[in-house]
């Protein structure tokens, strides 16, 4: 069902928009909750709040005006030099935030050391109420689902979670098998976006196309409702849908509107077809054919 889901606002849809100022326009919007970037994604990008206490003060206002929420943290890379202990301050202002979940990416080829890694910051981030959400991305050390499920289920964290992306699930050659066969317990939330049908031939088409041009639900080629089929019909629903072409002329309220628009539309055409959520698929109900 549609109405069990709870829509979160993805920061890179509105990237250029402060986290207080994020918050408020999420609410006019019509979103539950909004994801947050404390750390950039590549060097001198951008990122908030983690050296101003003036703009998370400002935050936390916002969110106690609106209800809407932070939900999850961007981003956490696992590189073969890095110190869990450098993330304390990261999981203090989460916490402070209220956060529930961090995107995790895997940039290691070590799989051991990186499964070491990964249940680590697990074990770190367990006591700020936070889970841990390995996300595929073809570019990555963690290139499918394959691997992201290998690596949690390694790890053997109860808060550690694989985050499936639409876009890296489609661009990744991912199976919906293996989506289904997920224990429901790793799906702490699902990033839902399009993209035109043709993948990008090379790397960095993919992560130009990844970090820059996004297509709102519905209007791609991505089969996003085989890809919804099997999911639990609570699981969270993050917008992350950048547009840099369209935000040229569209402001981001505007932006997150019709992305909102467009993933409930989606989920309308689930339900219509018959095709939604079936038994043992409900709220707090593993997936059907998991194995545990």
């Amino acid at each position: 069902m549609t109405m069990g889901h709870s829509f979160s606002l993805a920061h890179l849809t509105v990237l250029d928009v402060a986290p207080p100022e994020m918050v408020a326009l999420a609410a006019r919007a019509g979103y539950d909750r909004i994801g947050v970037r404390l750390l950039p994604a590549t060097p001198g990008g951008p990122a908030y709040l983690m050296d101003d206490p003036p703009m998370l003060r400002d935050t936390l206002a916002a969110i106690a005006d609106t209800g809407v929420t932070v939900f999850d943290l961007e981003i956490i890379r696992l590189e073969p030099h890095t110190d869990l202990a450098a993330f304390t301050p990261f999981l203090e202002v989460g916490q402070a935030l209220g956060a529930r979940a961090i995107l995790v990416a895997g940039n290691d080829p070590d799989e051991a050391r990186l499964t070491a890694r990964f249940a680590g910051l697990c074990e770190a981030a367990a006591p700020y109420g936070l889970t841990a959400d390995l996300e595929f991305m073809p570019w990555t050390d963690v290139p499918d689902l394959s691997k992201a499920a290998r690596v949690v289920r390694a790890a053997a964290q109860p808060n550690g979670g694989v985050l499936v992306d639409a876009l890296h699930f489609d661009r990744s050659g991912s199976r919906i098998a293996e989506l289904a066969a997920l224990p429901r317990e790793w799906l702490h939330y699902v990033q839902l976006c399009d993209a035109p049908a043709e993948r990008p031939a090379t790397t960095e088409g993919l992560i130009h196309a990844a970090r820059a041009e996004r297509l709102f639900p519905g209007e791609g080629g991505i089969d996003l409702l085989s890809i919804l089929r099997p999911l639990p019909r609570d699981v969270p629903l993050s917008l992350e849908i950048p547009t840099d072409r369209l935000a040229r002329s569209v402001g981001p309220e505007e932006r997150a509107r019709r992305a909102l628009a467009a993933a409930k539309a989606v989920l309308a055409r689930l339900d219509e077809a018959g095709e939604g959520q079936g038994e043992g698929q409900g709220e707090g109900r593993p997936l059907a054919g998991v194995a545990r």
